[in-house]
């Protein structure tokens, strides 16, 4: 086994691990019998609901990209790169990133490299940075009850973090020494100074990501749930991002913990959270499973 072989297989045993030790301590604090229990009073119309939702959504994130690209690619190809990128993001997580696959596929069209790898860059940025107006915005319009838990500092700390970062790295344009990391700032920057398309890509994000809530509260009424503004608005921008962490398979146990926390700061018990974050995680990947057998 080479040493690049090597730190891989290491890598995806400590993301194994991490899912493993965290999953088993949600399940220990809440209990199995309650979740499955939970998990049993799940109306199957709002689970199919839901991952139909997420289908929608993988349609405008295709339409996204498009825009980026400046609609080089046909709507089919990137829909179906869209597919393939979701399907190794889950089925092979720690392999090959479901980003790098998009890329790759990308420049086997189009034989640039930068461009490629900076379009799928640009097209996760601007989507979470509509992620994170979201939960900036709904933070100041549910300000008292935020401040009333005491995390009220929260989004605007992670929105500020993200701008610092976002500056600090594209101001230093760091490897700019390298032809493809070269030709991917020239595509980023080359791409912002075009609003129309930037603009069109961000009001698809602010839908997608609109969405991506709107199948949390369709999974939560479908289990008997009410969550609240802040629970939706706010914290599903906070779990996202906390399951964006490299550290664990497709977000396993850093979701329901992170469910289970937060959810539980607006009333919801811990075993309702963590079948919400279940059957969340269950609606995307039965929707992912199909997909990725009519590609």
């Amino acid at each position: 086994m080479s040493s690049k072989n090597g730190k891989k297989a290491l890598f995806l045993a400590l993301k194994i691990t991490v899912s493993g030790l965290l999953l088993t301590f949600v399940l220990q604090k809440v209990g199995l019998q309650n979740i499955l229990s939970h998990l049993k009073k799940m109306d199957l119309r709002f689970f199919f609901l839901s991952s139909l939702i997420y289908l929608l959504t993988l349609v405008l994130a295709s339409l996204r990209w498009g825009v980026l690209l400046k609609r080089s690619q046909s709507r089919k190809k990137l829909f179906s790169l869209y597919l393939i990128g979701s399907f190794f993001n889950h089925f092979m997580p720690g392999a090959v990133g479901g980003d790098a696959v998009k890329a790759y596929y990308l420049y086997k069209e189009t034989g640039h490299g930068g461009s490629s790898l900076g379009s799928v860059f640009l097209d996760r940025y601007i989507g979470y940075c509509a992620l994170l107006s979201i939960g900036l915005i709904s933070g100041i319009a549910g300000y008292n009850d935020l401040k009333a838990l005491g995390l009220h500092w929260l989004t605007p700390s992670l929105f500020m973090l993200f701008l610092s970062g976002s500056l600090l790295f594209f101001g230093l344009r760091i490897g700019r020494r390298f032809s493809a990391i070269a030709d991917f700032y020239d595509f980023f920057h080359d791409t912002l100074r075009d609003r129309r398309a930037i603009g069109k890509a961000f009001l698809l994000s602010l839908m997608i990501q609109t969405l991506t809530i709107l199948e949390v509260y369709v999974i939560s009424r479908g289990l008997g749930q009410h969550p609240s503004f802040t629970a939706l608005f706010v914290f599903v921008p906070l779990i996202i991002t906390v399951m964006a962490v490299p550290v664990s398979i497709s977000g396993l146990g850093l979701r329901e913990g992170a469910f289970v926390v937060l959810f539980g700061l607006t009333g919801i018990s811990a075993e309702a959270s963590t079948a919400i974050s279940f059957l969340w995680f269950l609606s995307v990947m039965a929707d992912r499973s199909w997909d990725s057998w009519n590609i």
